[in-house]
């Protein structure tokens, strides 16, 4: 009978400690956790790229509501604990919901601190710990106007970076005299207000804030010595304190935080406490790498009795503002009995310091090239000796031995136990064991079973390497190749940079990301003009010149010069008064062959050039619209006869294909998206080879994806059942806009699948109702702009036509005889 045990709390550490205790005990304890969000657990750590948009929600989420029902874990989102009953065993929620546990783990985290001012309680004033103030955060600045963030430390800069990206002009204000003082000593403070203020966000040093101003809402910060600065909103980022009334109540040691030995059990020994809400040895942590340290131990605890213990930590820390390298770890306050080595480069903007102390070093402080940060760590932590080093110790592990070393080598002298990834605490054995023992061979894979480089991204490189030093020949960084020749950088890092620096034109990418060409090349500008339209629905203007020409006259061009025109047909459903038309056109126009497609349609073969908008006028005329069949886009969604005539249809396939196809026609996408809806299992419109498919049956709908019938020849994979059309709607819709903001552009939806792996897919779409209905109201909105017929706007010259008339007509005299 598995012994009950309860979680109050669901952050990462927790998190964690429910991983490693699965690993080590699965079945041993029936779990429930009570989590005061109302949601599942996500990497907090992440929540500066939220903000800033490199990444989305669904994308941090650490365990999904499939891995909690995998586990047989009950999670109650929302339900804040209010009591503990120690005698009774039990705890209990705001709401009532009461639970019995044997073992207990606290996890209550810690609670922003409010500086007590005139104003603080006033709407704008915002605090940054969890994803709700990200919300709240992002919510006000859709308004724009001044931030103002109390506190240069570590979230209140993560806080600024994002905030201005997201549109907003941010000020930031802090007591100290210069920027992360706990964390850098002056000279690094200084290269880092200096790196802020060039993103465009001002920085205050030595102020302290007198009064929040405002009436009704906040208006403005008043500081000290009269300054007033106008504000939309505040942001509170001046510290944490450990969250440790529920402990109090319940009787337990608290003091700073709730005391515990090393054995991570409080006062009472059935109940343990985890993360920042604990104090160890008169010490409380705020950063991740020694919360995951507890939770191996409370971890190992739990599974019997054992010599595990939790005996303190050395932190470092990293700053998660795209572009700004920083390092620190340990203490680099001045004394007598130490010293230091400083590398400048003021050119490079590089600043470097190590501080020594018993031939030990016991701070460093890494500006502008961070790549030694983990062996200057891994020594601090070890205490090794310097001595032997000490000429060349600054310019890092590759130049011990007086010469540069080859990168690889220095990897591989690095130990086991060396810290790669400090988000996660992963060192280098669990990476080069995980790799052998799975069979890993990319980078994504190792992400995903070990989690090393998957938050902040500062130790990709490094984990590259360890890749390359265990796979040998096996591992081909080259995998994710450039764009093209005029950049160095994959399509889903030029993705991630677009949002995350909100870049909103082909100039401004360029530029920006350093591009090698003036103007790009036929390869990156159609690719360009695809993510800037997909990501900034509404703001960034297509750009014709940088489609191909089948995409910029709307019609595909054929081998002689000439043009084929593919009205669209919803459904595959026509009528006499569009054959008609297509007819008088064919007639009128002269044009010499008529097909019909694999797709339902009707191809018309021949068209010139300057004939096409008066073709296109005529078919507008009878209500037709381009068919897209020349565009990365929605081309058809066949259908067979269902239930209205069919014999064997279980459902109104057809009904349900028009349906979708008036949904989501005008939608760009990667590469082109083919969809079919066949009314039973009989498959007739062949809906099992599509980009998108749907299998009627007596019990809704069986989504399928992913399928192709080109040069790949691909049946679909099953994606989900839904019951309603409804559902199926949603589904397909939130399914597409997933594809169209992960998928590479001219990357088929089943490459997509491939690189990016089903469960991902499945947790985005399937698995959360909440996620699955941001991507279909993304749809939603980028249908606003998109659903518009390119033929119309040319025909009724809305829309330049000089592409389709001749320059000039040139005429040649007949020579004399």
């Amino acid at each position: 009978m598995p012994e009950k045990l309860v979680v109050i709390g669901n952050g990462m550490a927790p998190g964690r400690a429910l991983e490693r205790l699965f690993e080590r005990a699965p079945g041993q304890y029936e779990v429930t956790i009570f989590n005061a969000e109302p949601r599942v657990n996500y990497n907090r750590l992440m929540l500066s790229p939220v903000l800033s948009g490199e990444k989305s929600y669904a994308e941090i989420v650490t365990h999904d509501d499939a891995w909690y029902a995998a586990h047989g874990v009950t999670l109650h989102k929302g339900k804040r604990v209010e009591a503990i009953d120690r005698a009774a065993k039990t705890v209990t929620a705001a709401d009532g919901t009461t639970a019995s546990y044997g073992k207990l783990i606290v996890a209550t985290g810690s609670n922003p601190f409010i500086v007590p001012i005139p104003g603080s309680t006033l709407p704008g004033v915002l605090t940054y710990r969890d994803l709700d103030d990200v919300e709240k955060m992002l919510e006000a600045a859709k308004t724009g106007g001044r931030a103002v963030v109390i506190g240069g430390g570590l979230l209140g800069l993560e806080a600024a970076a994002g905030l201005k990206l997201r549109g907003m002009d941010v000020t930031v204000l802090h007591l100290m005299p210069t920027l992360m003082e706990r964390q850098l000593d002056p000279a690094a403070g200084f290269l880092l207000e200096r790196s802020l203020k060039e993103r465009g966000i001002d920085v205050v040093t030595k102020a302290n804030t007198h009064a929040i101003l405002g009436e009704d809402r906040v208006e403005g910060v008043k500081l000290d010595d009269g300054t007033v600065i106008d504000a939309a909103i505040v942001v509170m980022a001046v510290g944490i304190r450990p969250s440790t009334d529920l402990a109090k109540q319940a009787g337990l040691d608290v003091g700073r935080g709730i005391k515990v030995g090393d054995d991570m059990r409080t006062s009472d020994p059935d109940i343990f406490a985890l993360g920042e809400c604990v104090e160890h040895r008169g010490m409380c942590y705020g950063l991740v790498a020694p919360l995951y340290e507890m939770a191996e131990v409370v971890a190992a605890q739990l599974c019997g009795p054992c010599e595990n213990a939790y005996l303190g930590s050395v932190t470092s820390t990293k700053l998660k503002v795209t572009g700004i390298d920083l390092f620190s770890a340990g203490d680099f306050a001045e004394a007598d009995d130490r010293e230091e080595i400083v590398l400048r480069d003021a050119s490079a903007g590089v600043y470097k310091r190590l501080v020594i102390q018993d031939d030990a070093i016991i701070g460093a402080v890494l500006y502008g090239e961070t790549a030694d940060g983990a062996w200057f760590f891994d020594l601090m932590k070890k205490k090794t000796k310097v001595s032997q080093m000490r000429e060349t110790l600054i310019f890092g592990q590759s130049y011990q031995g007086g010469a540069p070393l080859d990168p690889m080598a220095a990897v591989a002298a690095l130990p086991d136990d060396a810290e790669i990834c400090g988000c996660n605490g992963v060192c280098k054995g669990k990476i080069t064991g995980t790799i052998t023992a799975k069979g890993l061979t990319s980078l994504d894979d190792v992400r995903a079973h070990t989690k090393a480089s998957s938050s902040c991204g500062t130790c990709t490189g490094l984990v590259e390497q360890l890749m390359a030093l265990t796979l040998g020949d096996a591992f081909n960084p080259q995998a994710i190749k450039p764009m093209c020749s005029c950049t160095d950088l994959g399509h889903a890092e030029v993705r991630r940079l677009i949002v995350a620096k909100a870049l909103k034109s082909i100039p401004e990418v360029m530029q920006e990301l350093e591009w090698k060409t003036s103007c790009g090349c036929a390869k990156c500008r159609p690719a360009l003009n695809y993510y800037l339209l997909a990501d900034w629905p509404g703001e960034y203007v297509d750009d014709d010149q940088s489609r191909f020409v089948n995409e910029r006259v709307h019609a595909n061009i054929q081998k002689d010069g000439t043009y084929s025109v593919v009205p669209r047909m919803w459904g595959g459903m026509t009528s006499a008064k569009e054959l008609r038309a297509i007819a008088d056109v064919v007639d009128k126009f002269q044009i010499p062959s008529v097909k019909c497609t694999g797709g339902q349609r009707i191809d018309m073969l021949g068209v010139k050039k300057e004939d096409l908008p008066a073709v296109w006028a005529d078919l507008n005329a009878a209500g037709m619209v381009s068919g897209a069949a020349y565009g990365k886009a929605l081309r058809t969604v066949k259908t067979c006869v269902g239930t209205d005539w069919c014999r064997f249809g279980t459902q109104d396939s057809t009904g349900l294909g028009i349906r979708i196809e008036r949904f989501m026609w005008g939608s760009w996408t990667p590469a082109k998206v083919k969809m079919a809806v066949s009314g039973c299992p009989r498959n007739c419109a062949e809906a099992t080879c599509k980009d998108v498919g749907v299998i009627c049956t007596d019990a809704g709908f069986e989504i399928h994806f992913a399928g192709a019938a080109g040069l790949d020849i691909k049946g679909t994979e099953v994606l989900t059942q839904v019951r309603t059309e409804e559902e199926a709607l949603q589904t397909i819709v939130a399914l597409v806009q997933l594809y169209r903001e992960q998928g590479h552009y001219l990357e088929r939806m089943y490459k997509w699948l491939k690189r990016v792996g089903m469960s991902s897919i499945q947790a985005a779409i399937v698995d959360d109702p909440e996620k699955r209905r941001h991507y279909f109201d993304r749809f939603v909105f980028s249908q606003q702009f998109a659903q518009r017929d390119p033929w119309a706007e040319r025909a009724s010259g809305a829309m330049a036509r000089h592409e389709f008339e001749p320059m000039a007509a040139i005429g040649f005299r007949e020579a004399a005889e």
